[in-house]
């Protein structure tokens, strides 16, 4: 009798335990769409969306920081996007909650600053928001 199908039935499990025990950062698209209602005074999307106090979000997610064509970003934010980061649904989240703070820790400078002063304080409203822009 071969142990080949109780070693793979194991890694099975095992790969099943790790990806079900993963912490999930994704929110819910639907309900940041509508949280992000808050952010349409500054941010536009969709299609003929165009830069206002604050840049087009279509595609942010995936795109180097302070990078949007046509905006005119705050040094600080530019200089993230100098120094590699690149926003996804996570570091979309800390920024919103408080951009200033991720900008200092971001780039390790106590003076840095964010052009941005909004934050959206409920951890879900900034997932479910990271989520909605993903889809965009």
């Amino acid at each position: 009798m071969s142990r080949t199908p109780i070693k793979l039935l194991s890694a099975v499990a095992v790969a099943t335990s790790v990806l079900f025990a993963a912490p999930a950062i994704a929110g819910e698209a639907g309900a940041g769409e509508d949280v992000f209602r808050k952010c349409q005074g500054c941010h536009k999307v969709g299609e003929g969306a165009k830069n206002s106090a604050g840049p087009v979000l279509n595609g942010v997610v995936g795109r180097t920081a302070g990078t949007f064509e046509g905006f005119r970003y705050g040094d600080d934010l530019v200089a993230a996007g100098e120094a590699g980061l690149v926003w996804d649904e996570e570091n979309i989240q800390e920024f919103i909650e408080d951009p200033r703070a991720f900008l200092r820790e971001f780039l390790d400078d106590p003076s840095a600053r964010a052009k941005m002063s909004f934050r959206l304080r409920k951890e879900e409203d900034r997932e479910n928001v990271a989520a909605y822009l993903a889809t965009l």
